[in-house]
């Protein structure tokens, strides 16, 4: 009878031949970890703003807005994952607040559940965005995709959906900007690869957007 192999025989790293299960070198310490991450998150800030097409670019991106808003038209904004939540946190600080009471600004994030599981099942998650924005979106509007990678095939195809309906269009990006950088109207592409550092800049974006909305439509709540 073949002898039965306990859970020590398993977790014994000299029965996996040419396999080393051990650890290699020390581990990076905690502290190390958080003054890596903090420092690499200040040098992508850095190549951000001292890159004066991209803050150029996100002067654009504000007097577009602002303008919008003047001109009562509606803002919205869609992305997956992370970016979604992005999306979202953008639409609400904008019918909510940001920083102080005032009128609420007319936006939203594009991709409620009951809307996702029906498009997703219909017709496929591609076009979870783009139904909305030809149902909801209107010449004279505007709307932002959120996506790291730029390749994200609904954020695309609502932009193309927005593109036919006179809808302006910007994307917030990272990497090489993907198939979105030349389809939208303004492209912000963080220089940075990995989407957590690239969502950090995307975010820093959203706040000073709003910012400079408010400074302009509500002075007095500076």
């Amino acid at each position: 009878m073949a002898k039965r192999q306990s859970l020590m025989d398993f977790l014994n790293p000299s029965l996996y031949d040419g396999v080393n299960l051990t650890q290699q070198g020390p581990p990076m310490s905690q502290s190390t970890t958080w003054k890596n991450s903090f420092e690499e998150a200040q040098q992508v800030l850095n190549n951000f703003t001292s890159n004066q097409d991209l803050m150029g670019k996100c002067l654009s991106f504000s007097d577009k807005l602002t303008e919008t808003f003047k001109n009562d038209g509606k803002v919205f904004s869609c992305g997956n994952g992370g970016s979604h939540c992005d999306a979202m946190h953008f639409a609400e600080e904008l019918t909510g607040r940001y920083r102080k009471d005032r009128r609420p600004l007319g936006a939203l994030a594009l991709g409620d559940s009951s809307h996702v599981t029906c498009v997703s099942n219909d017709y496929g998650f591609e076009y979870i965005f783009s139904r909305q924005i030809e149902g909801l979106g209107r010449k004279g509007d505007l709307l932002i995709g959120l996506s790291t990678s730029g390749n994200s095939k609904n954020v695309i195809n609502a932009m193309i959906s927005a593109k036919k309906a006179g809808i302006y269009t910007v994307a917030l990006l990272g990497k090489s900007g993907g198939e979105l950088k030349d389809l939208a109207d303004l492209a912000i592409v963080v220089p940075a690869e990995t989407s957590d550092r690239i969502q950090e800049i995307h975010i820093k974006i959203i706040h000073t957007a709003i910012e400079s909305v408010e400074r302009d439509i509500f002075p007095e709540n500076y």
